[in-house]
């Protein structure tokens, strides 16, 4: 698939996507190394050369932002605000029967959603900005440093970061929409994709420098098993044969061709590991937002000692249940069997062996909820892959989760789907040039 890439920089169109996501992705890096205005940026450096970090979800927002979280960069909260909005407006479509018109609508309908996903990620990235400074600015991000982050603790320079911080953020949502408008891939994906990519090699020297050779080398291998896995399930499918029947409309005769309906083993993608860490955080943040001077109640100590601590078989049993939870609860909202048999029936579609209507919706349910379960479970198996990592050779989580399941899942699963798309425009451009 690789060999796409060079007739793609052939191609004057291409080309000029192409040279215009890598710019794209440049500044995103550029403004991820720019610190905000307001902070000791002495300071956070001093932090991170002490080994001080974060914990739970901070550490994946961290991750995806390429390590501007904890240096209150500009683009400290980078895309998360927009990823969640869109799954927020996701679920409302079945939830809110306005959402689910807009969506039925079309083209008019879903320019619509997307105004309101747009809003809705302006409104969490105050939200998120504001509990970022806050706890900066009580000492708790990043846990462990010894002197506030923030050079001014006044309302005014507070409220200066916030807009800072949500202004990065509506910057970053207007790079990965202009690189789905005009550049090569999903622009939000690969945004992730450049964060990641870019703590790669951090954590990489810091392994070699600490473990050795031997402990990266076996950590490299693991990381290339890994992969393998993992294109071998990303592009694992269901074909379910579907049959159309032929009809005479004038003159003409339409239909009467062969197709298939492709399931994948992994329908719900990433989504339901940012999900379970989301949730499995909550009682850690309320710990932390609860906890007063330097005592600690049974509780937090409890929480701390199996809801923290990525090692503990309490942590990793209660992850991978929440991941096989909300893989089905996302599949279940976002593929509709019914839609799909409704869908065959309009265009005179059916499945060989199986009436239009409800016995096709039956029966793509059935598929779907047995293809679900093996899906789930490889998302667990990749997700706690990390914690096998914090005992044979990372030094800290943060190392743990930039080489671990849940980076490869991102990185490959970003990877092939935008050289999919380059060959896709390059087949089309194929076409036309045989057609002209």
């Amino acid at each position: 698939m690789l060999s796409a890439f060079v007739p793609a920089l052939r191609t004057p169109d291409l080309r000029r996507k192409i040279l215009l996501t890598l710019g794209l992705l440049a500044l995103y890096r550029m403004g991820a190394t720019l610190p905000s205005p307001g902070v000791d940026y002495r300071t956070v450096r001093s932090c991170a050369d002490t080994g001080c970090d974060s914990t739970g979800i901070f550490q994946l927002i961290n991750l995806f932002s390429g390590g501007a979280l904890l240096q209150l960069s500009v683009f400290a909260i980078g895309i998360m605000p927009y990823i969640t909005a869109s799954i927020i407006t996701q679920l409302l479509t079945v939830v809110i029967p306005r959402f689910e018109e807009l969506r039925k609508e079309g083209q008019a309908g879903q320019s619509k959603i997307t105004q309101y996903t747009r809003y809705l990620a302006v409104a969490l990235a105050v939200l998120q900005g504001s509990t970022l400074v806050a706890l900066a600015a009580h000492g708790q991000l990043p846990p462990g440093c010894p002197r506030s982050v923030l050079a001014d603790n006044s309302l005014f320079a507070m409220t200066s970061i916030v807009l800072v911080l949500t202004a990065g953020a509506a910057l970053v949502m207007w790079f990965g929409e202009l690189i789905t408008e005009r550049g090569a891939g999903n622009g939000m994906s690969l945004l992730i994709f450049a964060g990641i990519a870019a703590r790669i090699p951090i954590q990489g020297k810091a392994i070699l420098d600490s473990k050795g050779v031997l402990i990266l080398a076996g950590i490299c291998g693991a990381a290339f098993l890994t992969i393998v896995g993992v294109v071998f399930v990303e592009q694992g499918q269901r074909r379910i044969p579907v049959q159309y029947a032929k009809r005479v409309v004038g003159r003409k005769m339409y239909g009467g061709s062969s197709t298939y309906l492709p399931l994948k083993v992994n329908q719900a993608g990433v989504i339901p590991v940012i999900f379970a860490s989301s949730l499995l955080y909550l009682p850690n943040l309320l710990a932390q937002l609860t906890r007063r001077g330097s005592g600690t109640a049974e509780w937090q100590r409890l929480i701390q000692k199996y809801l923290v601590n990525p090692s503990n078989p309490v942590y990793v049993g209660s992850y991978l249940t929440l991941i096989v939870f909300f893989t089905y609860f996302y599949v279940a909202i976002t593929f509709d069997p019914h839609e799909r048999a409704d869908e065959m029936k309009q265009f005179s579609g059916f499945i060989p062996g199986y009436r239009p209507g409800r016995p096709t919706a039956d029966y793509l349910n059935y598929v779907l909820s047995r293809i679900t379960l093996p899906g789930s479970i490889y998302l667990g198996a990749v997700a706690v892959l990390p914690n096998l990592l914090l005992h044979f050779g990372a030094t800290d989580t943060t190392q743990a989760l930039a080489l671990g399941g849940t980076s490869v899942l991102i990185v490959v699963s970003v990877g092939l789907d935008t050289v999919k798309q380059i060959e896709s425009q390059l087949l089309n451009r194929n076409y036309q040039g045989f057609l002209r």
